[in-house]
């Protein structure tokens, strides 16, 4: 006779009791995992205060600096001084071949006296009612517009020479002689280094020292030499996101080694 063996009923509830264990064991394991995990530092504050303190990156500038641009279509016959070179302001840095211009010039300034001729002659016959009111007006209007052009002309003219707006020297020379440049295109780059401007971005924690102090201190990778600078002007407001501020100061004094472009680490002056 063959006995059917019955199924264990208890093994379902062990199955069951051996699950919730693991389910429970995992819970605790994530919790315990979520407690001891380091907590994340927004970048802005990480940032700040990392700079809070301690020294930061700056740049030396010129004071001054600008691009001269062609104000009229021409070719450049000269450029004096070369990339590098200093000049005084009022010299002429780049000149143009504008005999085309001067020309013009010469055109509208002989249409301005042949006007102002029959003008006169017209002033005299209106005296003798030999021509009528509205001939001297219209004569009148035609020296108005010679005079117009003749002027227009001159302003293009001197157009012609581009001249230094202050000392200086030329950084970046764009053009060169010979070549035809068009209305606006740049020609050079010059700068006034005779006051070389600090500038940096400094924790905000900065201010009470920079506005107390007025003074950093600031160490040139490119000569290894430590300067001082008295700061000229601050950043009109704090940057809320990193906690930082624009800050200006100038080196004091005018060493000679120190070019605009170099850069160096700042401190706050003891």
């Amino acid at each position: 006779m063959v006995r059917h063996r019955q199924p264990n009923a208890r093994l379902p509830g062990v199955f069951i009791g051996a699950a919730w264990a693991c389910t429970l064991w995992l819970a605790s394991a994530t919790l315990a995992t979520a407690q001891t995990a380091p907590q994340t530092t927004p970048a802005a504050p990480l940032a700040a205060a990392l700079m809070d303190g301690r020294e930061v990156r700056g740049q030396l500038s010129p004071r001054r600096y600008t691009t001269l641009a062609a104000e009229i279509p021409a070719k450049v016959i000269s450029i004096q001084p070369q990339e590098g070179g200093a000049f005084k302001a009022g010299q002429t840095l780049v000149a143009f071949d504008c005999a085309m211009y001067q020309n013009q010039l010469d055109k509208a300034k002989a249409t301005v006296m042949a006007t102002s001729i029959t003008l006169e002659a017209n002033q005299e016959m209106i005296k003798h009612a030999a021509i009528g009111k509205v001939e001297l007006q219209v004569s009148e209007a035609e020296v108005l517009k010679a005079q117009a052009e003749a002027k227009s002309a001159e302003t293009v003219v001197s157009k012609c020479k581009v001249i230094a707006p202050f000392n200086g020297r030329v950084a970046d020379q764009k053009v060169r002689e010979e070549q035809f440049v068009q209305t606006g295109q740049a020609l050079l780059e010059v700068i006034d280094d005779s006051v070389l401007e600090l500038e940096f971005i400094a924790p905000s924690s900065w201010l009470p020292n920079l506005r107390s102090k007025g003074a950093v201190r600031v160490r040139v990778d490119e000569t290894g030499k430590t300067y001082s600078a008295r700061v000229s002007r601050l950043g009109a407001r704090v940057d809320p996101v990193s906690q930082s501020i624009k800050v200006v100061a100038v080196i004091e004094g005018r060493p000679a080694e120190l070019m605009a472009g170099m850069s160096g680490r700042i401190s706050l002056a003891q």
